[in-house]
């Protein structure tokens, strides 16, 4: 039976402590430089997303559908916004991921003039799955941020319920618009674009990270490197977690559903309500 799963906007705001910008995490710098550095990509890659989606907004014609779109934009404007407030305290700390946004906010603006709109919508759900993947590894491995600061823990929770609730609608406007698995070239496009766009995100993520640590003075520090390796191809390192869901994206058929976890999505009243109490 087919999940339908309608997203829900929510204007929640985090408090972060800007001094703990570099050292929110249990594990100190290096894992939270790891956090940092993947933040960075998200404000600038949510409004690709948008723009992405909505230029496809005129052809659905399903109630369902069409709701679900409006609420993916809401929910990655709020990502966006959240995660901006974020990546200032780390760059007034002294990390320049400013500047490393705007590299990627010029290699995005680049793929929206020179490539088709359907390439684009593809890079979308391809993008839309590695972050659902990795969402469902941050919330199927508890233990990782175990400890941490309740405010930087608490926005990545949210992201993570989030990135859940709405993994599929990016992918259902693209088999309407550009094609099902049953026809070559969409299934061909969509498999490319998964490849493409994850092998760009970490030849652009590594560097950026390495600087990162470097500048904010963890390069040596071999604890902090061991912590890194244990949360990402350690036994459960989300990683390792997520290495068999990426290659599901491959399968003939697949849908974003196919990885029912909805049970995590009964979070979100319990995170809701301790928000509304730190904004009281």
């Amino acid at each position: 039976m087919a999940i339908n799963i309608l997203p829900t906007r929510r204007n929640l705001r985090f408090k972060l402590n800007p001094s703990k910008a570099l050292t929110w995490h249990q594990d100190g710098r290096n894992v939270s430089q790891f956090l940092n550095t993947l933040s960075l990509f998200f404000p600038v890659g949510e409004r690709f997303f948008i723009d992405s989606v909505r230029h496809y907004r005129d052809v659905v014609q399903d109630p369902e559908l069409k709701k679900a779109v409006t609420a993916f934009i809401g929910q990655e404007a709020m990502h966006g916004r959240e995660h901006e407030e974020y990546n200032g305290f780390v760059n007034e700390a002294g990390v320049p991921i400013e500047a490393q946004e705007q590299l990627v906010d010029n290699l995005l603006k680049a793929v929206q003039k020179y490539t088709p709109a359907s390439f684009q919508l593809a890079g979308t759900v391809a993008l839309e799955h590695l972050t659902a993947i990795l969402a469902d590894g941050l919330l199927s491995l508890p233990e990782i941020m175990e400890g941490s600061d309740e405010g930087y823990r608490a926005l990545w929770n949210w992201h993570a319920l989030e990135e859940t609730e709405h993994k599929a609608v990016a992918f259902d406007v693209y088999r309407l618009a550009v094609g099902g698995d049953d026809q070559v070239g969409a299934y061909a496009m969509r498999s490319f674009a998964l490849v493409f766009s994850t092998s760009v995100f970490f030849a652009l993520f590594l560097p950026f990270y390495l600087h990162n640590v470097r500048v904010s003075g963890g390069l040596f520090d071999g604890k902090g490197w061991r912590a890194v390796a244990r949360h990402t191809l350690g036994k459960k390192g989300i990683f390792r977690y997520t290495a068999r869901a990426w290659l599901d994206w491959f399968k003939p058929g697949f849908h974003p559903w196919d990885h029912d976890n909805r049970e995590f999505l009964e979070q979100f009243d319990e995170l809701v309500a301790h928000a509304l109490e730190e904004a009281a």
